[in-house]
């Protein structure tokens, strides 16, 4: 912290005035900007940062007023980071939970309360903080968390393994996946803004491989730290906030819906599908500030199709460009948005695949049951649930290489179970437990 040392007239040196720098001048002098023009229009410089950094970036250009911490591997630093935040005055309101129940539920109570919040967890920590996340959607309640994730099996690891993406798919959040630094930055502002829509009043969960993103450095375009989204308007969402006479605070306190079984089954039932008519309307506003739920690359007239999201879908990146050096017609589909999901624009993409490839980091294929279900019945292409790695090994580009030259030869995998392929030449009852297991 700089000082800046002068003498009032008529005192003499010794008599020496410390001035110390107002630590919040910077945040102080934000300006307030629409959301069309940060997202759309606002020039932007590049840095060369980390994904935490990335995260941090976004949360000082978003106007938060809360943010709670818990530390857990590799999540830590991002928080951390956020806590030099609010040092700086960019974060209203900062502190270190408990652990993570106590911070899930002090995100409710702030954002029950109206104002813009934002955490943090990974791994066990997710899993840990899962009962309070999951009744968030219910409770329409906007806030941002980003999931950074990690091994959550035994034996204990700390490396990268998205398995608890498939925990978080059904729980009636939105869901980002995030590929590099750039997205994190990009979907951690995006989801403050689209969580906060009247029509949609719903959590954004923002995931991450990490380490991969979170600890790796990589090229992200920001726009000047000058500048912010606007505050939080409770008033606009969904549900009156704080108010005990509106559905679904009143739920666990009405008489008539805990004495009445059909009530509150009734009660509830409806609830869910508002809940996930939500998440449905929050489709527009993914088009309009995120650039869509999916991108594609290279997809007309391909043989082969990759359907990839988060880290995987830089290695798919990769396969593409050296299938394309053996002669090999293949395209790339980068899954952005896991809720809502990308079905429709899925089945107009896949419709002409003679094979589809879905590489992933966790050993359940989450992303291949939800491609497979999304295009069951829209595409004649034989579908390949792999290849997975898991427990934090990295992805050699040579197994996805693998899979499209044997899938569009006919040639047996030797990376991918025949339990996890569909469609084109395959045992019926081999499908048929590949079905099973959506």
């Amino acid at each position: 912290m700089s000082e800046v040392k002068t003498t009032p007239p008529g005192e003499t040196a010794a008599a020496v005035v410390t001035q110390k720098q107002d630590p919040h001048e910077a945040a102080k002098t934000q300006k307030v900007v629409t959301p069309e023009y940060m997202f759309l229009e606002a020039p932007r410089t590049k840095e060369f940062i980390t994904g935490s950094e990335a995260a941090k970036e976004a949360i000082r250009r978003s106007n938060v007023d809360l943010a709670v911490a818990y530390p857990i591997t590799p999540q830590s630093e991002t928080m951390q980071l956020v806590g030099v935040l609010y040092g700086e005055g960019y974060v209203k309101e900062y502190y270190r939970g408990e652990e993570e129940v106590g911070v899930m539920a002090a995100i409710a109570g702030g954002s029950r309360a109206g104002v813009r919040c934002y955490t943090a967890t990974a791994g066990p920590g997710t899993l840990r903080g899962l009962e309070g996340i999951a009744s968030w959607p219910g409770h329409r309640l906007p806030a941002v968390a980003m999931f950074t994730c990690r091994v959550v099996n035994a034996p204990l690891a700390i490396q990268p393994d998205n398995i608890e993406v498939a925990y978080l798919l059904n729980c009636g959040m939105i869901v980002f996946h995030a590929e590099n630094q750039q997205d994190m930055f990009d979907f951690t502002m995006a989801g403050f803004i689209i969580s906060e829509k009247n029509d949609v009043t719903l959590p954004v969960g923002v995931c991450c491989d990490g380490f991969f993103v979170t600890h790796a450095r990589g090229y992200v375009r920001m726009q000047d730290r000058g500048i912010k989204l606007p505050p939080r308007e409770p008033w606009r969402g969904a549900v009156p906030v704080l108010d005990a006479e509106n559905p679904p605070a009143r739920l666990s306190r009405d008489a008539p819906v805990q004495k009445s079984n059909f009530m509150a089954y009734n009660i509830h039932a409806v609830w869910q599908q508002e809940v996930w008519a939500a998440v449905e309307r929050s489709r527009k506003y993914i088009n309009k500030y995120m650039g869509g739920l999916l991108t594609a690359e290279n997809v007309e007239g391909a043989d082969a199709i990759i359907v990839a999201s988060g880290s995987a879908a830089a290695q798919s990146r990769e396969a593409v460009r050296l299938c394309k050096e053996k002669g090999l017609k293949v395209g790339l589909i980068k899954v952005r948005s896991l809720r809502p999901f990308p079905t429709q624009e899925l089945r107009a993409l896949c419709g002409n695949a003679k094979l589809i490839v879905v590489p992933e980091f966790n050993y359940v294929g989450w992303l291949a049951k939800e491609v497979a279900t999304a295009i069951y019945g829209y595409s004649k292409a034989k579908i390949i649930g792999g290849p997975r790695v898991y427990g934090g090994q990295s992805m050699p580009v040579e197994l996805i290489l693998d899979e499209i030259e044997s899938g569009l030869t006919g040639k047996k995998s030797t990376n991918v179970a025949m339990s996890q392929v569909m469609g084109g030449s395959v045992n019926p009852d081999d499908v048929a437990q590949f079905m099973r297991s959506i």
